[in-house]
Formats: C-alpha cells, sequence, structure tokens
C-alpha cells in the first residue's frame, strides 16, 4: 500500500463532523450577549420555523429524539402491558423510549434493500396490546407511508414516526413526520441539521402538543419558560409529573441558522451520493438501493454492506483499514437484537430478525456530511478502492 496516498494523522476525516459556518457562531455569539441562554424566544422562533418548513400544525423542540420518542409515546397513552411494534435496524434510543413507558417493544424485520420495517410483516406482530407502531425512516429513506398508515387506520393504531434521520424526506411529496400522530426529529451532532444536542416532536394535534410541552420541563404549566421574562414574575402550577427535556435558546440559534441552509446541505450531499455510486459500481460491494420515483431521500447516511463472502473481507477488518487510512466511517447499525441487555431482559437473539442480523454485521456509513470538500470525497473513494484490493 502506497503510505503517501494513506491522509496524514492531523487530518483524520471525522465520522458526521458537522458543517459549522460564521453565521451559526455569531448566533450563537448574540444569543450569549442577549442574556437568555436556557428556554426562551429563539427556541419558539426554531418551532415555528421548523413546523413551517415540515408543514406540520405544531412542533415542540426538547433536547434530544430521545426525549421526543419518550414524550409521543406518553402523549399517545403508552404504558405498562401495551405493545409497541418498531424495527431492529435503529439505535437504541427507539427501543429505549419504549421500555422507559413501561411497554414492551416488538420487533419486526426489515425489508432486505431499504433496511426500513417491512410492512407485510406487521399484521402478524399485532396482537389486543398493540397501541403504537413506530417506524424509522431509516438512513433518510421513507418507509412505505401508504400501506403503514392503512395498517394503523385499520387496526386503530397510533403511528409514530422516528424521523431522526429524516429531516427532508418526503414520501409522495408529503414530509416525514407528518402522516403520524407524532414525528420525531433529532439535532444531534452529526445529523443533517445541528444543534449539538436537540430533537423536536411534531404533532398532529394542539392539545397533544400542549401537553408535551408541559411534559418536556418538569410538568409545569404551560409557558413557565416565560416565568423570569421582562412581563415580571409569573408563578407556575405543577400539573404532572414531567421531565428536564427542554431545548435551550444556545442550541436553538444553532438550529435556525442551519435550518436556513437544509436545501443547500441536502444538494452537496446529493453531490457526494452520486460520486460514491458511481465510484463503486464495479466493487464487490452493495450499495444502496435507489430512492423510489415518488420519494425524496433524506441522504443522510451512506452504506456499504461488506460481504466477506463476496468480497473476501470482514466487515470489522473494513472499518481498521479505513481507519488506519485516516478515514472515519460508522456502523448504522448493528441489530438491537444483538445487544446483551435486549437479549438478556427480552429474550432477542440474531434469530429474531434475521434479515436485520445480516444487514448489521455486514453494514459501513461512509461519511456524507456537507462539510466535505471535493478532495475529502476523492480520499473516501481511494481509501475505498485500495482496501478492497481495486485501488
Amino acid at each position: 500500500m502506497n503510505s503517501e496516498a494513506i491522509r496524514a494523522k492531523d487530518r483524520f476525516l471525522v465520522f458526521g463532523a458537522p458543517a459549522i459556518e460564521e453565521e451559526d457562531i455569531a448566533e450563537v455569539v448574540a444569543t450569549l450577549r442577549s442574556g437568555w441562554i436556557g428556554t426562551g424566544p429563539r427556541v419558539a422562533q426554531f418551532e415555528t420555523a421548523m413546523a413551517a418548513y415540515k408543514g406540520s400544525p405544531h412542533a415542540v423542540a426538547l433536547n434530544s429524539c430521545t426525549a421526543a420518542l419518550h414524550l409521543a409515546l406518553l402523549a399517545s397513552g403508552v404504558g405498562p402491558g401495551d405493545e409497541v411494534i418498531t424495527t431492529p435496524m435503529t439505535f437504541c434510543a427507539t427501543v429505549n423510549a419504549i421500555l422507559h413507558t413501561g411497554a414492551t417493544p416488538v420487533l419486526v424485520d426489515i425489508e432486505p434493500d431499504s433496511f426500513n420495517i417491512d410492512p407485510n410483516q406487521i399484521d402478524a406482530a399485532i396482537t389486543p396490546r398493540t397501541k403504537v407502531v413506530l417506524p424509522v425512516h431509516f438512513a433518510g429513506r421513507s418507509c412505505d407511508m401508504d400501506a403503514l398508515t392503512a395498517i394503523t387506520t385499520r387496526h386503530g393504531l397510533t403511528l409514530i414516526e422516528d424521523c431522526a434521520h429524516a429531516i427532508e424526506t418526503t414520501w409522495r411529496g408529503r414530509a416525514a413526520g407528518t402522516f403520524g400522530a407524532f414525528g420525531c426529529l433529532s439535532f444531534y451532532v452529526t445529523k443533517n441539521i445541528i444543534t449539538g444536542e436537540g430533537g423536536m416532536v411534531l404533532a398532529r394535534d394542539e392539545v397533544d402538543a400542549a401537553r408535551i410541552k408541559v411534559l418536556g420541563l418538569h410538568g409545569m404549566s404551560k409557558d413557565a419558560w416565560k416565568r423570569f421574562g421582562d412581563e415580571g414574575f409569573k408563578h407556575y402550577q405543577v400539573v404532572e409529573a414531567g421531565f428536564k427535556y427542554n431545548m435551550m435558546d444556545l442550541q436553538a440559534a444553532l438550529g435556525l441558522r442551519q435550518l436556513g441552509r437544509v436545501e443547500r446541505y441536502w444538494q452537496r450531499r446529493q453531490q457526494i451520493w452520486r460520486r460514491y455510486d458511481e465510484a463503486f459500481a464495479d466493487l464487490p460491494v452493495v450499495c444502496p438501493a435507489a430512492a423510489a420515483p415518488h420519494t425524496r431521500h433524506g441522504l443522510h447516511l451512506y452504506t456499504l454492506l461488506i460481504d466477506e463472502a463476496v468480497c473476501g473481507l470482514p466487515r470489522d477488518r473494513f472499518l481498521d483499514a479505513m481507519t488506519a487510512q485516516g478515514i472515519g466511517v460508522g456502523v448504522h447499525y448493528l441489530s438491537v437484537t444483538e445487544h446483551p441487555y435486549y437479549e438478556r431482559t427480552l429474550g432477542w437473539g440474531p434469530h429474531t430478525t434475521p434479515v436485520a442480523t445480516r444487514v448489521g454485521r455486514q453494514t459501513v456509513s461512509l461519511p456524507i456530511s456537507a462539510r466535505l470538500s471535493d478532495n475529502d470525497v476523492s480520499d473516501v473513494i481511494a481509501a475505498v478502492r485500495r482496501v478492497l484490493g481495486r485501488g
């Protein structure tokens, strides 16, 4: 291997590093100077702007997508004795949010091409205890929302969309997160729009949105964040045993500016995606399936499947080799059925969802942040080809 082709250690390409621009920094500084750092007017502005972008009647900003999922489930009336159907191809937060309500997560395997939950298997998983179906728009690819809304309507179930990867995603021209009663967004540092940490619930019903706002700030009465404003101190009442899930203005300041560039960032990731598709077409790997013609892919994760039987290299050795060449990569995700906690407490294992198990053992995510330069993208392509012996 030509050592000159390997990126220097001080040029290590961090996976998922966000694009931060000067206007982001200026907005954060302005927030600091304003004296209002916690939940305040910028959070309210961010909620309004995101609701408008997604075409949602209501939006509530929180400190994570995990919090968004938890409160959406609680607002749906989920509790002990209930079951929630979801996918094994997701981050553990999706399952943990269900467990935190006292309900039981029920897994339905994924489609082998989209990596999204397989609608054809959902009916068989529904029982009298089922209350919610919680799909994840994996990597920014929309789930089959026609099928999912038909299933939940037929069975009288609540639909909650995990849109952690799907800010820009649409299905037949309609934004992901607006089909169900709730849509849950993530603004974590590796996401397409970032606030460092942060999330949001999109809600169809005003009463549900109001309850989530109360639950997200200790269960205090609506607009409790205004109690120290220039209108004078306002008394508040605790109406539920809530949580400390609120977003700060310091975070919303980033989100507001990032949202203004969401389309430009999406277009840049589309350029990178197309370069990857072209560069890897002749390699013994599986590239992402093409998006359905009636959808818009959020282009959040670009994944390769590394099958040792086909390319002669184990997936984990591929990960190590990419790191050695200065390219940060990720795994999204090891199927949740393979984590020891869930194996121990829920009896899950590799056999539970075999398609997700296979995908989870082969998948690798490549850098696709809008921050990448053309040279960065060339370095990623060259590294993949070298590792697979095609350099």
